[in-house]
C-alpha cells in the first residue's frame, strides 16, 4: 500500500469497517456464560446487538442447542436465514473453518474433510463471504497466549490445550483453487485469510494465472504459531506488497487485538474483534463481551477522526457482488501491475 502525504489523515481514509466474531468455536459456554450465545435466539440477537454497536461484518460460526460448535451445513443454512431477516445490512461472512473444535478428549482440533468444506459454497441462503484460508500451515492459537488468558477456561484443560497447540489448517494448493472456483461460481466473496507474505504471495499468483477473479478482501491474521507474529516491523513487510486497490483488515489474539487494531484505524485499515480473538480487557481485570469490544473500537476510531461505516457502505467498500471477467481486469481493479509478456508473447501458465 501506498502511504502518501496525508495518507493518516482521516479524510483521506475510507470509513472504518468492524468485523464483528463474537461466537468463539473454540470455547465452550462454561467460559464466559454471560456473553456466549446457544440457543439459535440468542446467536441471531447477538448479531443485533453487534450490528447495534458499530459493527457491519459478521463472522459467522454456529452453535448445536447443546452448546458445542456445530458441523451441521443444515444448522448453518437455519442461523444465516435468520441473520439475512434480522441485520439485512451486516455482510455475513461465514468462517471457512466450520468447527474445528475437539469432540472427545485426548482428540485433535482438525478441520472437516475437503468436499464437507467445498459444501460451503452450496450455504442456502448464500453468504456474503466464506473466509479461505491458503498454503497448509500451522495454527497453534495458543502460541501467543499467556497462562493467565486462559486461566479457568476449557483451554487451560490438558486435553483441549494439546488439541488446540498441535492444529493445522489445511489449505494445500489443489482445494484452494477448487474452493475459490466454487465460491465465485456460488456468487461468494472469497475473504481470504492470510498469515504471513507467502499465503499472500500464492493468492496473488492465483490472481495473475486467472483462478481468482473479483476484489481483493482480506485478513492479515497476527496470532503467531505458524502465523505472523503481532508486530510492526511483520505488518510493515507485509503492507509492502498490498495493492492500493484491496481492502485489509487486521486481526490478532488476546491483548494484541485492541493494539493491533489501533494501528489499523491510525493507518486506514480496518479492525477486527470479539470474543474468538480475545476475552480480556487490557488490564485483564475483567472479561470483555464483543459488544463492548466493538463501542470501544468505535469511540477510539472517532477520536481519530474516522467515521464508522454504515451496513451498506460496508457493502461497497468490500465490493461483495463484484467479481471481473478478465485477468487483466482483475489485476487493474485491486491495484497490481499487469502481467508481464514473455518472449513468446504468452503470460504465466494457466492452473489447470
Amino acid at each position: 500500500m501506498h502511504f502518501l502525504d496525508g495518507a493518516l489523515f482521516p479524510e483521506n481514509q475510507e470509513k472504518l469497517v468492524i468485523t464483528a466474531a463474537p461466537y468463539g468455536p473454540e470455547w465452550l459456554p462454561s467460559d464466559f456464560p454471560d456473553d456466549i450465545a446457544v440457543s439459535m435466539k440468542d446467536q441471531v440477537q447477538k448479531a443485533v446487538d453487534c450490528y447495534n454497536a458499530g459493527a457491519t461484518v459478521l463472522h459467522v460460526h454456529v452453535r448445536e442447542e447443546d452448546g458445542k460448535g456445530s458441523k451441521r451445513l443444515s444448522k448453518f443454512n437455519e442461523l444465516l436465514a435468520n441473520l439475512r431477516d434480522a441485520v439485512p445490512d451486516m455482510v455475513l461472512q461465514v468462517g471457512g473453518s466450520i468447527s474445528f473444535a475437539p469432540e472427545t478428549e485426548g482428540e485433535k482440533a482438525k478441520w472437516l474433510s475437503d468436499d464437507t468444506r467445498h459444501m460451503l459454497a452450496e450455504l442456502s441462503p448464500k453468504p456474503d463471504q466464506v473466509t479461505v484460508t491458503v498454503n497448509t500451515s500451522q495454527m497453534n492459537i495458543l502460541e501467543q497466549m499467556e497462562p493467565a488468558d486462559i486461566a479457568g477456561t476449557s483451554l487451560a484443560e490438558p486435553e483441549y490445550y494439546n488439541a488446540f497447540r498441535e492444529m493445522i489448517v489445511p489449505g494445500g494448493p489443489g482445494w484452494a483453487e477448487e474452493h475459490v472456483r466454487r465460491l465465485s461460481a456460488a456468487g461468494i466473496q472469497s475473504a481470504f485469510q492470510f498469515y504471513n507474505i507467502n499465503s499472500f504471495e500464492t493468492v496473488e499468483r492465483m490472481i495473475r494465472r486467472g483462478v481468482y477473479k473479483g476484489p481483493l478482501v482480506m485478513n492479515w491474521v497476527a496470532i503467531g504459531g505458524g502465523m505472523d507474529a503481532p508486530n510492526i516491523y511483520n505488518l510493515a513487510n507485509f503492507l509492502r506488497a498490498v495493492p492500493d486497490g484491496s481492502m485489509l483488515t487486521l486481526e490478532s489474539s488476546m491483548r494484541n487485538v485492541l493494539p493491533i487494531n489501533m494501528m489499523a484505524i491510525a493507518m486506514g485499515l480496518h479492525v477486527r474483534c470479539g470474543i474468538e480473538d480475545n476475552l480480556w480487557a487490557q488490564d485483564r481485570k475483567s472479561k470483555m463481551g464483543t459488544v463492548k469490544q466493538i463501542e470501544q473500537l468505535v469511540r477510539i476510531s472517532r477520536e481519530f477522526g474516522r467515521e464508522i461505516a454504515s451496513g451498506k457502505e460496508a457493502h461497497q467498500i468490500c465490493k461483495i457482488g463484484t467479481f471481473y471477467d478478465t485477468v487483466e481486469e482483475t489485476l487493474a481493479q485491486n491495484g497490481f501491475s499487469p502481467n508481464r509478456v514473455c518472449k513468446n508473447s504468452e503470460t504465466l501458465p494457466k492452473a489447470a
